[in-house]
């Protein structure tokens, strides 16, 4: 008889017809008496069901494909996840269906102290995660510090549990639990995973050993996510440590920025530093490339272009031929787009040049449009360059909007069609929210980049630096 199949996880259906193996009765030669039966009660008895030849093994084959399909197709939906969350998540919802469970829990914790800390259910709300981590360090079912799996068939009536585990599980409904380490050898100790079943069970010998291929390859995918998220969090910290850490209070001039930064990393920069004579200085810009080169070049071109400020602000054409002799001479493989701009707030007049960046734009009540500067070069891609200034005319509640190219470039527009999109979202700014540079800020950015491509992660940073003239 063939060995029955366990019930379908993912995959193909392993289950293989087989035919009845029962031997015929050899008939009795002719012209002979049958002799009489002995045993009749052997001889009436139902003739057990022998496998054929090859039965056994057909029968084996067919499970093991249909184990290594399940694990293919597992496998496959993991490695297409590209954040911790997503994988974690996906990790749950596979161990489940392999071991038979509807509910678990992983909690990731990396061995080296690093972080990041977390801990997701399925099927579990935080207040049910709440009151498992209240289970004393020890205890706890996904607690598997000896690096081995760790079964609970029967919470219950288990000898040795800690009561309050007991409670727990009373309390949540749950009668027994599977736990199995995250952890490898190249990639250390991450976690563990529990799972857990309404009824007093365990997973059988198959079931464990394929959630533990499962889990040992979970556990290198993890491990490679966690180390890019790391990279990610070293690499904004870094850029925004190199950023302006909060705005000057200058009289007459409100300030507000927002910075949206690519997953590796990229060279936009915003400034407002305060200047002689009760002036500011405003500049937005952005080096070639992405990742901690780019990064780096931006934060020494941002503390030139600050020293150049201070000595000759006023003159905004001689910053940025300063600034342009700078980089050609110390970043040669790289070019940069730069605008600064010299306001004096008492006077609402500002003073700007650009190279290679995008004009900025004047939001105010009877008017929304873009400065009309001249259109140069990239810093670092001519010999020598210098273009004209151009002076703009506040009044009384305008909003000067400085931005970075990434806001165009997000959208995945035309350059035409971006531009248009950027002054149709500052011309229907609200009413209400026009005497916050802030609020004016954020409204741009979610109307122009919607549906979350502000956040999404793009290679494009996104720089915008709004001053309002009160």
């Amino acid at each position: 008889m063939s060995a029955p199949h366990p019930p379908k996880v993912a995959g193909i259906d392993s289950a293989v017809p087989t035919a009845p193996h029962t031997a015929a009765p050899t008939p009795p030669a002719p012209g002979t008496e049958p002799s009489p039966d002995p045993h009749p009660a052997v001889r009436n008895a139902p003739a057990p069901h022998a496998p054929a030849p090859g039965t056994v093994l057909q029968d084996r084959l067919a499970g093991w494909v249909s184990d290594l399909t399940t694990l293919h197709e597992l496998t496959e939906r993991l490695s297409r996840t590209n954040a911790l969350e997503p994988a974690l998540q996906e990790l749950l919802r596979a161990g489940a269906a392999l071991v038979g469970a509807r509910r678990g829990l992983v909690v990731l914790e990396p061995g080296d102290g690093l972080g990041p800390r977390t801990t997701l259910g399925l099927g579990l709300g935080r207040a049910d995660l709440g009151h498992i981590e209240t289970v004393p360090q020890g205890s706890l079912p996904y607690d598997t510090g000896q690096g081995a799996e760790v079964v609970h068939p029967d919470l219950l009536t288990e000898d040795g549990l800690d009561p309050r585990h007991r409670e727990v599980a009373a309390r949540l409904g749950y009668a027994a639990s599977y736990a199995l380490p995250l952890a490898s050898d190249c990639a250390g100790r991450l976690g563990a995973a529990a799972w857990l079943y309404d009824e007093p069970a365990e997973p059988h010998e198959r079931q464990r050993h394929l959630a533990g291929l499962y889990v040992r390859h979970a556990t290198e995918h993890l491990a490679r996510l966690l180390e890019v998220d790391r990279t990610r969090a070293r690499m904004a910290t870094l850029t925004e440590e190199l950023l302006p850490s909060r705005l000057p209070r200058v009289a007459g001039v409100q300030l507000a920025a927002r910075h949206r930064s690519g997953p590796r990393g990229g060279g936009d920069w915003y400034d407002a530093l305060p200047l002689p004579d009760a002036a500011l200085g405003l500049s937005v810009g952005s080096v070639t490339g992405s990742g901690p080169s780019a990064v780096a070049a931006m934060g020494r071109l941002r503390a030139s272009l600050r020293a150049y400020a201070v000595m000759e602000g006023e003159d905004p054409v001689a910053v940025l031929s300063d600034l342009e002799l700078l980089l050609r001479l110390t970043e040669p493989a790289r070019s940069a787009t730069a605008l600064f701009a010299y306001c004096e707030p008492a006077l609402r007049k500002v003073t700007l040049a650009g190279a290679g960046h995008s004009p900025p734009l004047l939001i105010g009540e009877r008017r929304t449009e873009f400065a009309e500067t001249s259109v140069s070069a990239p810093l670092g891609m001519l010999a020598c360059w210098e273009a004209p200034s151009v002076e703009v005319q506040a009044e009384a509640g305008d909003t000067v909007l400085l931005y970075t190219d990434g806001l165009l470039h997000r959208t995945g527009d035309p350059m035409d069609r971006a531009f248009t999109r950027l002054h149709a979202a500052a011309a229907g700014i609200p009413r209400a929210l026009r005497h916050d540079p802030g609020a004016v800020a954020d409204h741009v950015l979610r109307t122009v980049l919607p549906d979350g491509l502000d956040t999404a992660d793009s290679e494009e940073d996104v720089v915008l630096l709004a001053a309002r003239f009160d």
